[in-house]
């Protein structure tokens, strides 16, 4: 997989020439011990480092805190006989690097500077790689010079001159026809009433009739969402069992466990944060713990311009060298996928995650997703790892949505996946192949469920997601109404995203095929259906109280009178189901305490009928309001920390970055506050 740093762009046969000075014969560790600016001790661990993995030795040093930005843009200008610039105090001409792209000379860590005399000057903070990208630059730009500068001092450059058009890209990357910022808001207005309308005038004109067909449809619907369901499950056991007979070989030496060969890659994990008071101290101390190493590990606290809340949270905190902060500018729309587009610019690795602010990854789970990777076939794009929640116990709600989850992320994804069909991606524990992830546009800027939309997006591509076997800890939702209000932007993308994706549906037939497109209704528009028309079904609980009901009569001599007893049994079977489910995905040791709980979600999902409907107010009236979730809720989401040999205590939390317990490794963290990494201000292109 090819690191985006090596990535050339694709101009013309060039014609330019490289004027480098002789590199200086010592390495680059051999002068920083000449120059006092590294321990000894700590440059031997670092080359140790360095032959294990494929990063340079600057990249480790500052990312463990052993060597300071200063001191090592100095040794490298003497290594490679250049100078090192300021481009904030003597800042170059923007138009170079629109001829290159902003995007290119971020992913890169290089600026084009100025044009003096036909030379170019290029600053780089990769002077190994360098030479390689000369023969990509365009030809205009004749003979080239290099010069040195640090990245972020490179970002901080084109920041200033170039945000706005980088956060204009952010919020279009992906193609019109295929993103909600091109639905006409007036038409869908036009229809919702239209529709409201003609859905009042025949329950006043034909009240048995348009009732028939609604419960028609919600029968349907139920059944598909059924049978989707058995096959998931099904599927999902093949899995489980075919795991098991490898565990087995495995155990008994007739199989060998597959090494994985070659470096491990950098890996890039953004994590959006926005009003996050609560948790946003406790975040690094839970990413702390993370056993990937740390020069490979690049993780980008994502804020948006407006949000003091989360500024005044991380203000002055020392942050470890792995850990940068990226500032979204303001815009028309303040959504998690405009973030996300954004940040993505700022990205070092070849593979590209996701987690939310409270977030609590496994700590292995990034060595999974690297090993996950390096086996999965050519035309796997995202790996998706299993949602779960540390606070099930807090009260009934929070048992429900534990036992939703686990349902969801351990039966019905593994076996959605299993079935070569969509798969809706969750909004965190997500990992994608950065070159891919590119060519789909990234995510909807004007989507409130931007996962579930780049899903569909990666399937019509022809990729496939893959399960993987990692857990990511986060608080569950325990109060009702932000239940609602959560729950409201889920089904409100479920409805945008439907309904983009069916402009044209014979294109959408042609890229998914019947049995993907069928699924697809069922996932989507199914899920919606279930969740409006869900009192229609209810009603006829009436008749077994021997209540009336305005179908009674019209369903009596339906398929011989069997038409009522044929209806609740397919409520029974699908509770039956749903039921089984629940108690096959809580049967591990960590969730076993709420098996008896399974049976109360008939109680849990009419909340999720409020949220339907509130959905599709919101999709008429604001369908770009983003209805956040407040988290930080249970205060003692971080008191304990469930590991292989049981329960131990979280280390207290000093300043950020750094941890009191000696019981547990130390993390480095580097004296740099929040201010040595911000963007500058902006600054208006010519």
């Amino acid at each position: 997989m090819a690191s985006p740093q090596t990535v050339a762009r694709p101009f013309p046969a060039a014609a330019v020439q490289p004027t480098l000075a002789p590199r200086h014969q010592q390495p680059l560790g051999q002068i920083l011990l000449e120059d006092g600016a590294v321990d000894p001790g700590n440059l031997l661990k670092a080359s140790v480092m360095r032959g294990r993995q494929d990063s340079r030795l600057g990249q480790i040093l500052l990312s463990q805190g052993w060597v300071t930005p200063e001191a090592l843009l100095r040794a490298l200008c003497r290594q490679w006989r250049t100078t090192a610039l300021d481009p904030i105090r003597r800042p170059g001409d923007p138009r170079l690097i629109d001829i290159l792209g902003a995007e290119f000379c971020l992913a890169n860590a290089v600026l084009p500077w100025r044009r003096i005399g036909g030379v170019t000057w290029i600053a780089t903070a990769r002077p190994e790689a360098f030479e390689a990208l000369i023969p990509g630059l365009p030809e205009s730009f004749g003979q080239v010079r290099m010069l040195l500068c640090s990245e972020d001092q490179i970002q901080g450059a084109i920041l200033a001159s170039r945000r706005i058009a980088m956060i204009r890209k952010a919020e279009m990357r992906v193609p019109a026809a295929e993103s909600c910022r091109s639905r006409n808001e007036a038409r869908t207005g036009r229809i919702a009433l239209g529709a409201i309308a003609l859905l009042v005038l025949g329950l006043w004109l034909i009240p048995v009739a348009v009732l028939s067909l609604l419960t028609a449809w919600a029968t349907v619907s139920l059944v598909a969402q059924s049978g989707l369901k058995l096959m998931a499950l099904l599927a999902t056991r093949r899995i489980r069992a075919e795991e098991r007979v490898q565990a087995e070989g495995l155990t008994s030496g007739k199989a060998a466990r597959a090494e994985m060969t070659g470096p491990l890659p950098v890996i890039s994990v953004m994590v959006p944060l926005f009003r996050e008071s609560d948790v946003a101290g406790k975040l690094v101390g839970r990413l702390s713990r993370l056993d990937y190493p740390r020069e490979l590990t690049d993780i980008l606290l994502v804020i948006e311009a407006s949000d003091q809340v989360t500024r005044n949270a991380i203000q002055g905190a020392r942050l470890p060298g792995w850990i940068r902060v990226v500032e979204v500018p303001n815009g028309p729309v303040q959504t998690k996928p405009r973030a996300l587009n954004y940040a993505l610019n700022f990205c070092r690795g070849a593979i590209i995650g996701v987690w939310d602010a409270e977030d609590r990854p496994d700590s292995d789970q990034l060595h999974k997703v690297a090993r996950g990777f390096h086996f999965a076939p050519a035309d796997v794009a995202c790996l998706q790892g299993a949602l779960d929640y540390y606070n099930p116990r807090t009260n009934w709600l929070a048992r429900c949505f534990t036992v939703e989850y686990a349902s969801w992320f351990r039966v019905i994804l593994p076996g959605v996946a299993r079935l070569g069909l969509v798969v809706p991606l969750g909004g965190t524990t997500l990992f994608f192949r950065r070159d891919v992830l590119e060519q789909v546009g990234a995510w909807d800027a004007w989507n409130v469920t931007e996962d579930a939309d780049l899903g569909v997006r990666l399937a019509r591509r022809g990729w496939r997601t893959e399960i993987i076997d990692t857990t990511t800890d986060e608080e569950a939702n325990c109060r009702a109404l932000p239940w609602i209000k959560q729950r409201s932007r889920w089904l409100k993308g479920y409805a945008m995203t439907w309904g983009v994706h069916m402009r044209d549906p014979r294109a959408l037939w042609r890229e998914l095929g019947p049995w993907r497109f069928l699924g697809f209704q069922i996932q989507f528009l199914g899920s919606l259906s279930q969740y409006l028309l869900a009192p229609i079904l209810w009603s006829f609980w009436l008749l077994s109280l021997g209540l009336p009901h305005p179908l009674r009569e019209p369903l009596a001599g339906v398929w011989g009178g069997y038409a009522i007893p044929a209806l609740f049994g397919t409520f029974i079977v699908s509770e039956l189901l749903s039921i089984g489910v629940g108690i096959w995905a809580v049967r591990g040791d960590k969730h076993r305490h709420l098996t008896a709980w399974v049976p109360s979600l008939h109680l849990y999902f009419p909340l999720g009928c409020l949220a339907g409907w509130k959905a599709i107010y919101e999709v008429v009236v604001k369908p770009f309001y983003w209805d956040k979730t407040a988290h930080g809720i249970y205060d003692a989401a971080d008191a304990a920390v469930v590991v292989a040999d049981g329960t131990v205590p979280v280390p207290l939390l000093g300043q950020i970055g750094e941890r009191r317990d000696a019981a547990l490794p130390k993390e480095p963290a580097i004296a740099a506050t929040l201010d040595a990494i911000a963007a500058p201000p902006i600054r208006k292109s010519a």
